[in-house]
């Protein structure tokens, strides 16, 4: 897929986050935002995936988990965009009896979801234990996953990253969302993380960095992480964005990490939004 269409299909992914927020007054546009060319580039042109034919086991193909569970409208808006399901579904986000509950659940069987995610910090031990089951099944697909950079604050994301490296779990690529923003404001005010390459390197990771919005680096980086597989290392990059992007009143603060515009907010946002594949 060419960059301008994956452009394209992230422009239309921002529209359908703003939408579904301001429906129900609920949600989280400001991560959701920011991750939305990276999951674009990843579900469109990079993983080995079956939407038509989902299965929970997803033997023979890649598998993503969003461990930052509350950046849900990201994901079923790539989902269904990319054929899990229906797009006109994503009206129903959070409401009551949806399958698109506000942080990511298989117990009413959404195509695309595996795991309940949302409690951080459990994403990458889930990850690593898929990635270890395909080397156990002889089966060479990767496993991606998605991290907060505030998450990175929980201790098991560590224990996880000790574990990976010296079990040499190589079939991962584990990517932070590095925006410096967390829901009690910047980083480095909460709880500074320090340099988080360096901090991933000791721990035994091959470590890239990339710019989340640049659509060609994306893909290029996503592409070497790919390459990386295989040579003993767990991978995991570095992804810095602007939570929010692409609204320019909701970027530059954690203001938006977990609260909805109203609807002349929404109205001001979607104008800078272009609609490319048609709003549901």
């Amino acid at each position: 897929m060419e960059v301008n269409e994956l452009k394209n299909i992230s422009s239309q992914v921002r529209r359908d986050i703003v939408r579904m927020v301001t429906a129900v007054q609920s949600g989280h546009p400001g991560g959701s935002l920011g991750c939305a060319d990276f999951l674009t580039v990843l579900y469109f042109q990079q993983m080995n995936i079956s939407p038509e034919s989902f299965t929970m086991d997803g033997k023979n193909e890649d598998l993503f988990f969003l461990s930052n569970g509350h950046i849900s409208p990201v994901l079923y808006s790539v989902l269904a965009h990319r054929g899990y399901f229906d797009k006109s579904e994503l009206s129903t986000f959070r409401k009551i009896g949806s399958r698109l509950q506000g942080h990511p659940s298989p117990a009413k069987g959404i195509p695309g979801v595996r795991i309940a995610t949302g409690s951080l910090g459990q994403g990458l031990s889930v990850g690593i234990g898929a990635a270890q089951t395909k080397k156990l099944n002889n089966d060479s697909s990767i496993v991606y996953t998605l991290h907060g950079d505030g998450e990175l604050q929980e201790g098991q994301i560590w224990e996880a990253a000790m574990y990976a490296a010296a079990n040499k779990v190589d079939n991962l690529i584990a990517t932070v969302d590095y925006n410096h923003k967390q829901i009690d404001g910047d980083l480095d005010d909460v709880l500074p993380m320090g340099d988080l390459s360096k901090k991933w390197q000791a721990f035994g990771w091959e470590v890239l960095e990339m710019d989340g919005h640049h659509i060609p680096e994306v893909i290029e980086t996503l592409q070497k992480a790919k390459e990386l597989t295989g040579n003993g290392k767990p991978i995991v990059i570095i992804m810095k964005t602007e939570m929010g992007q692409g609204v320019d009143f909701m970027m530059g603060t954690h203001k938006w990490h977990g609260s909805a515009p109203s609807e002349e907010q929404a109205e001001n946002a979607l104008s800078q939004l272009e609609e490319t594949l048609g709003d549901y």
